[in-house]
């Protein structure tokens, strides 16, 4: 168990990597200053996650934390529990600290997810490729299961239940109406990157879901649009998975 500093727990934070850019420290701090709440949230950007019992241990008074990119499966050694979906998901983006010292691993991606996506729905075909195979994909797959979707990971490598990029024909692109990016490629400042897809084989009966909030139109869903698919970024998704966070660190 990892030894905690602890007065008044007053401390939110979010653990991960170049995270700068971060949608939470901005959500939790404007919410924090709305409502008058004696909180403060903090990124702890950490070049490994060998770091995080430092973390821990030398930060007084933490409550919760959030972890992104690319923290969401490594961080699970150091925890003391899982709630049941994120054991399930294999994922982690949220972590309450009990009285007793004790780190729970909860995942609220899949919630935020799920309630995002559902605005487009139905589709044509409940048929995805989700682009990426880190922690927010696994999030996302467990999501699209639970909705009845058929789903295939992309990645750059070629494994069980995996195309690679070089696979995506016509056919694959037709036959899979929502494409979701789980990947960071187009994430500012590099906004020009974008996932290797056939673009031009897109419709106007598919979505494309970018995990990416900034920029707010990524070079994905710019290509996407050029063809006629309905787009969308990740932001509402971050906001309700805040959401989700802020009740399971105050339950």
């Amino acid at each position: 168990m990892i030894t905690i500093k602890r007065n008044n727990v007053s401390k939110f934070g979010l653990i991960g990597k170049n995270i700068d850019y971060s949608f939470s420290k901005k959500f939790f701090s404007e919410k924090f200053k709305r409502e008058n709440l004696p909180f403060t949230y903090e990124n702890f950007d950490i070049p490994s996650i060998e770091k995080f019992p430092e973390i821990i241990s030398n930060t007084p008074n933490l409550k919760g934390l959030n972890v992104t990119i690319p923290y969401k499966e490594k961080v699970i050694p150091f925890l003391d529990s899982l709630a049941s979906d994120a054991e399930k998901i294999g994922a982690v983006n949220t972590i309450k600290f009990s009285e007793n010292g004790k780190l729970t691993g909860y995942n609220t991606d899949h919630f935020g997810f799920q309630k995002a996506l559902e605005p487009f729905l139905p589709l044509q075909k409940k048929t995805a490729l989700i682009l990426g195979t880190g922690g927010a994909s696994k999030a996302v797959a467990f999501a699209l299961q639970h909705l009845g979707f058929d789903f295939k990971f992309v990645s750059r490598n070629k494994g069980n239940r995996i195309l690679e990029y070089s696979a995506l024909s016509k056919t694959v692109i037709e036959n899979n109406l929502l494409i979701i990016n789980c990947t960071p490629l187009g994430t500012f400042p590099n906004i020009a990157d974008c996932p290797p897809l056939p673009y031009q084989f897109l419709t106007e009966n598919h979505l494309l879901f970018d995990l990416i909030y900034n920029p707010v139109e990524t070079e994905f869903l710019k290509r996407g649009k050029l063809q006629g698919a309905k787009t969308t970024n990740g932001l509402i998704m971050l906001e309700l998975q805040a959401v989700k966070a802020w009740t399971i660190w105050n339950s």
